[in-house]
């Protein structure tokens, strides 16, 4: 005869033997013995989760991924908003700027050209971060990852604060201080090679091209700009004095940084493509 408490511990012990043997097989979650319930979660609702967080850490990892795309066709509510951020800041900072100029040195010819240098310094630092992104991000790592995602972003906002720059253009031409025709079609070129870019930067249009032609498209406008804001920066640099220099020496240190960047970014490529060759051969 066993006495009831003895009983009563073996069979608790038999239990509590029986779920860690579930506990074993799957971890925190056992099926519990004699009540016919699992107390996993359901396989529906994992998978859900599952899928959710794929689709999500797949945006992150990739700026040419189609957003639609990896999340089963619908463009969540957040990824939108960054690229209108970005264009809608860049326009207001660029249009802020070229009114406190204005208001501070007037709306005549001197204030416009003065709001003309201001909002071209601005436009170019959007630029050269759209320029220089990839290149950095393969020179010096993973820090520089954040600007490479953002370079699209940065690009748009770009074309955005140019519009500012083209209204004071407008402006000049009106109050008959136009720019010489010289002038006109060398920054014009400049010009339509930014809003192509930005016409075949939506997704729809881009595919339309081939990867190459798309690859072409992108060397010859993007440099063709930077060589269009070195030209600006670069000309008669020691020109206006010691005030002249320190205000356009970081920008023409820039204007030459950004094409020796990539030029360092494509030479390194071309050297591991060179190497790699090289361990397979031998």
């Amino acid at each position: 005869m066993i006495p009831h408490s003895l009983g009563s511990d073996r069979r608790i012990g038999a239990a509590g033997a029986e779920r860690s043997q579930y506990g074993r097989r799957a971890g925190s979650a056992f099926r519990m013995p004699g009540l016919g319930f699992d107390m996993r979660p359901p396989r529906t609702w994992v998978l859900k989760l599952a899928r959710r967080r794929l689709a999500i850490a797949t945006v992150d990892r990739s700026d040419n991924i189609s957003l639609g795309k990896a999340l089963g066709g619908c463009l969540p509510m957040k990824a939108l908003p960054i690229a209108a951020m970005w264009i809608g800041l860049a326009f207001c900072a660029a249009l802020g700027l070229a009114a406190s100029v204005l208001i501070t040195l007037g709306v005549g010819e001197r204030g416009i050209h003065a709001a003309l240098a201001a909002v071209a310094r601005l436009a170019f630092l959007l630029f050269w971060l759209a320029y220089s992104a990839s290149a950095l991000a393969s020179l010096f790592g993973p820090r520089f990852q954040p600007l490479k995602r953002r370079a699209r972003d940065f690009g748009l906002a770009f074309s955005s604060a140019l519009l500012v720059h083209l209204g004071l253009v407008a402006w000049l031409c009106l109050i008959g201080a136009a720019p010489g025709v010289g002038t006109f079609v060398f920054f014009g070129i400049a010009v339509a090679w930014v809003y192509l870019l930005a016409l075949f930067s939506i997704d729809g249009l881009r595919q339309a091209l081939r990867p190459k032609s798309w690859w072409l498209l992108r060397v010859v406008g993007m440099n063709y700009v930077a060589y269009a804001f070195a030209v600006d920066f670069l000309k008669n640099p020691l020109h206006g004095g010691v005030r002249h220099v320190v205000e356009y020496l970081p920008f023409a240190v820039l204007a030459v940084a950004g094409p020796v960047l990539r030029l360092a970014a494509l030479a390194q490529r071309f050297a591991r493509r060179w190497r790699e060759a090289s361990y397979r051969a031998g």
